[in-house]
């Protein structure tokens, strides 16, 4: 007997499979994945195992890396002092080879992608009409090819998103599933080939071959969300968070990769996964890292030390950390995991893109190791300026200005209005082409009436001036 299985050639302990939790030996919550003996079938002591909360808890144990496998298998062998191990039991000390890794389904992929799916989506419907401020349907759906996300039309998670983990030769190695409420905040998550071994299971029919192959193996998430696209846009710089809806968020706000000074969001699934088996395809890239927050910034520290050893690794690769959130976000964000896609949710996607209509990337000459940003150069670059990636002079993410009133200036606006006809072609401004002219007028009043003396809204009521300013112009030039 040893520590491999002979017959499958894998690991003898592995994470227990299924929804069974136990209590963490850490922090006592019932979030803890124990390992087992899959010789036996018997759990391993109490304290081997991890604690799904990764960003409040982070405890885990693994049999292989505290010697309880070597004395298990020392053990077993009888074995007492000194011992000349053979080649083939040294092998599996020393650096056992990894199995080929079993694909996702494609077939079964493509079905989570039918267009008549998305319009039972929330996330995707979410994004349209119920948060802050809705997004274009052409930039969501943009933003859906590119990451290829899907919707699961049945069962208990119906409606719910599949985002996808494609490797960077379009293989699909994971699909992640997760339930949002209205506000997009995760009330479920699951992966597509668990539920489709429960429904089989439920039904008490075999597993389909692909899918019975698939489970078999230890890790299903090993390549980052996104990773198809390296091979799309070779020369961008990346920008990597944790998890996918962060991505898609960061996508939306900061753009599409439509130049090659623009950035790639990808996500490496959990804290857990910044791990170089993943990141060695991001060599020669530079790297903007933004991690959750996390009590302590635990995940921060964590994540910049491995960055460190990663860079030693992978020639002409710069991880550069932004420090930004650690430093301005409250204890309590902290304490929930916040992350990056929580503060930009809340600013008008809008005026944050016209804050940033530069590229906002130029390889930094002085960066040469990994950089944690400190608060005078917490940026990325532009061709000729330093440019703060969170836009710092009009955007603070932590902060809200007290409302100043603009009464007196919607009041006059609204009379000037009524007191005209308004034109039904289109009129050009400095900001851009206004095609409607009434739905126009009433769309800012709206949002300016709404948002009265939030200064994050000023630009809608200076269109309404401008836009008077320039009906003015025209109506005394013809006069």
């Amino acid at each position: 007997m040893s520590n491999i299985n002979n017959n499958s050639n894998t690991y003898r302990y592995k994470l227990e499979r299924g929804s069974k939790k136990h209590n963490c030996p850490n922090c006592d919550k019932k979030t803890f994945v124990a390992y087992i003996d899959i010789e036996t079938g018997e759990p391993l002591p109490k304290e081997y195992g991890r604690c799904d909360r990764e960003n409040k808890c982070a405890y885990k144990l693994n049999p292989y890396l505290n010697e309880y496998a070597k004395m298990i298998w020392e053990q077993e062998q009888n074995v007492t002092g000194v011992t000349n191990v053979t080649l083939p039991e040294q092998k599996y000390f020393i650096s056992q080879s990894k199995p080929e890794p079993v694909f996702f389904d494609f077939g079964t992929f493509k079905q989570t992608l039918l267009s008549e799916r998305y319009e039972n989506n929330m996330f995707i419907q979410n994004l349209f009409h119920m948060v802050k401020f809705p997004f274009e349907v052409d930039d969501v759906t943009k933003v859906i090819q590119l990451y290829r996300l899907g919707t699961v039309a049945n069962g208990y998670r119906a409606g719910a998103t599949t985002f996808p983990f494609i490797d960077i030769n379009d293989n699909v190695r994971a699909i992640q599933v997760k339930e949002f409420d209205e506000q997009n905040h995760t009330t479920g998550t699951d992966f597509l080939h668990s539920i489709i071994e429960k429904h089989h299971s439920r039904k008490n029919e075999p597993l389909p071959a692909w899918l019975e192959a698939y489970t078999k193996q230890d890790k299903r998430v090993s390549c980052l969300f996104g990773g198809h696209l390296l091979n799309k846009y070779p020369n961008n710089p990346v920008a990597l968070v944790e998890a996918p809806k962060t991505a898609i968020y960061s996508t939306l706000y900061f753009g599409l990769p439509e130049t090659p000074e623009s950035l790639i969001w990808l996500a490496v699934y959990n804290k857990s996964s910044f791990s170089f088996d993943k990141l060695k395809v991001l060599q020669g890239r530079f790297v903007y890292v933004f991690p959750d927050l996390s009590k302590d910034g635990n995940t921060f520290k964590e994540w910049e030390t491995k960055a460190k050893n990663y860079e030693s690794r992978l020639p002409k690769t710069r991880f550069i950390f932004s420090d930004l959130l650690e430093r301005l976000a409250p204890e309590n964000d902290k304490i929930e995991g916040s992350d990056l896609a929580d503060y930009l949710i809340k600013q008008d996607w809008r005026l944050f893109r016209e804050q940033r209509e530069k590229p906002i990337y130029k390889e930094p000459e002085s960066v040469t190791n990994v950089t944690n940003v400190i608060p005078e150069q917490n940026i990325l670059f532009l061709d000729d300026e330093p440019f703060d990636v969170f836009v710092s002079e009009q955007f603070d993410p932590f902060t809200e200005e007290q409302p100043q009133d603009w009464n007196a200036d919607i009041l006059n606006l609204e009379n000037y209005f009524e007191s005209i006809e308004i034109p039904s072609d289109q009129i050009k401004l400095g900001f851009g082409t206004v095609r409607d002219c009434s739905a126009f007028v009433q769309s800012h009043f709206d949002t300016v009436k709404a948002n009265n003396g939030n200064n994050v809204y000023l630009p809608y009521l200076n269109r309404l001036q401008e836009f008077k300013d320039r009906l003015t112009n025209s109506i005394l030039a013809s006069a």
